[in-house]
């Protein structure tokens, strides 16, 4: 497996580069990953175990995260940025045999309390939540140093099991979060490998596990991407990266900074439009590609810019299923058809409905749930054959004079030369009736007249789901990965007297 592999080819006095921004060679990989590894077995902890990783990215998390596979661990990934109520509940969930955090994630009092807030970091009271230990730098107050112990390190583990726990939605009184087992977890990372295609020692420009790993499985040194679009622009310039994997909003970003691409560009973790991958081919890539994926299946389907721009029907086409990647599309409280296994139907025969996945890369289980076979991606679709185009969200659905639009199937198309994010909304009409807006962020130095004269044309298209209102805005983003946050962006449409479409 992938990982397996991973760990077998780190090993200590290896001077190729393995993490560039952080100038770590996959020797001093090796070691980190070896200490660690000793360093959790003597505080106890060996296969079955879970560590709650409170770690902000870079080389120590990543270190760990290998550690804690190789002695047949698993990792809690919790994401300090959450909040301490989320985080509580979240490793009261999880029940950690240790948590593992670093400086900044613990600074949340007394006189470090400014440290926490510039690195926008908190966690509550780890001593009632169980053991912790602190990695890196230890400030007064911290937890227990987690030093690494040198010397021979544990003995890999050979099993399945569970790898990782991934929190996604819900609450501080009902938290989810799903497991990847160990095979799981490797599937998933080939699919990624089959999708990115790296090559030994050249450059790979991402800061996630799932870019990070399989790229260091196949010799390739990864990169953290440079959060400001210049510098951003230098590190590409210097770095001449094969692929390199961003999100929509740091691709806008960069985009509107004058970066130029090359190589194969991916992107993920919120709507890629058309005209965003457009835009990256255009500034230099290659190949741009949107990848569906979600916590639960990672990745499900891919689509290159050329086959995306190419798609004249309604929705967002998202690319075909990944080998291995099954879908079928369940019934609704809309008057759908009652489908099974679609995987090989045409949008004529299937409809539209509540997408499902399956397959080898799919998590096991919700924690505290008994394992599936299928999950609910909360994404309304029709496939057309083993294509999927997304219709929007389920719980995005807007009621209008009795009709349900759902934003997603037209979202695409408002997405016009000049035009950086839109989204539709509804907004209470006080009578259970809602109102449907349009939010229109527009490029920097684009021309609002041109803009709404090429947005006529495709709200005519929109026929009955034509919206009352088009308002030109920023749009509100929300989380890591900078989604549109629609609850914001509703709120605002509402107190917002906006020009109608």
């Amino acid at each position: 497996m992938i990982l397996d592999r991973l760990n077998a080819g780190l090993r200590p006095g290896d001077d190729t580069p393995a993490l560039i921004s952080a100038r770590l060679s996959r020797g001093d990989l090796a070691e980190l990953r070896d200490g660690y590894a000793a360093a959790l077995a003597a505080r106890g902890i060996g296969a079955g175990d879970t560590v709650g990783l409170a770690v902000r990215p870079g080389p120590r998390s990543l270190a760990l995260l290998l550690a804690a596979y190789r002695i047949g661990a698993r990792v809690a990934v919790v994401d300090p940025h959450a909040g301490p109520d989320v985080l509580a509940a979240r490793l009261a969930l999880a029940r950690p045999d240790l948590i593992v955090a670093d400086a900044a994630a613990q600074a949340v009092a007394g006189w470090a309390a400014p440290l926490a807030r510039r690195a926008g970091l908190a966690l509550p009271d780890l001593a009632s939540l169980g053991p912790a230990v602190t990695a890196g730098r230890r400030l007064p107050g911290n937890a227990p140093a987690l030093k690494p112990v040198s010397g021979p390190p544990p003995a890999a583990y050979e099993g399945d099991g569970d790898a990782v726990i991934i929190f996604t939605s819900g609450t501080t009184s009902r938290p989810r979060a799903v497991v990847h087992t160990r095979a799981g977890l490797a599937s998933g990372l080939e699919a990624v490998t089959d999708l990115v295609r790296p090559a030994a020692g050249v450059p790979i420009l991402g800061g996630t596990f799932f870019v990070m790993l399989p790229s260091l499985a196949a010799g390739a040194p990864v990169a953290f991407p440079a959060r400001r679009p210049r510098a951003l622009g230098r590190q590409i310039a210097t770095l001449r990266p094969q692929a390199i994997y961003l999100t929509p909003p740091q691709l806008r970003a960069a985009l509107d900074a004058g970066v130029r691409f090359r190589g194969r560009v991916y992107s993920g973790s919120a709507p890629v439009s058309a005209q965003l991958l457009s835009r990256v081919r255009a500034a230099g890539a290659e190949e741009a590609w949107c990848v569906y994926a979600l916590t639960e299946v990672f990745p499900a389907a891919a689509v290159e810019a050329t086959a995306k721009a190419a798609f004249d029907g309604e929705g967002d086409l998202v690319g075909a299923l990944l080998p291995g990647v099954s879908a079928r599309l369940a019934r609704t409280g809309s008057p759908l058809p009652d489908i099974s296994d679609l995987s090989g139907m045409s949008s004529e025969t299937s409809g539209t409905g509540l997408l499902e996945l399956s397959g080898a890369g799919v998590c096991d289980r919700y924690l505290g749930d008994d394992p599936h076979e299928w999950v609910s991606t909360g994404d309304l679709a029709r496939l057309d054959g083993r294509r999927v185009v997304l219709a929007g969200r389920a719980k995005d659905m807007i009621l209008r004079r009795a009709e349900n639009i759902y934003p997603g199937l037209y979202e695409p198309s408002l997405h016009v030369p000049g035009v950086s994010l839109a989204v539709l909304v509804g907004v209470p009409a006080g009578d259970g009736d809602e109102q449907l807006v349009a939010l229109i962020e527009t490029a920097p130095g684009a021309d609002r007249e041109r803009v709404r004269a090429a947005l006529r044309d495709p709200l005519q298209r929109m026929g009955t789901a034509r919206p009352d209102r088009v308002i030109f805005a920023p749009i509100p983003l929300a989380g890591r990965s900078r989604k549109p946050d629609r609850a914001a962006a509703a709120r605002f449409a509402a107190g917002f007297s906006g020009v109608r479409g």
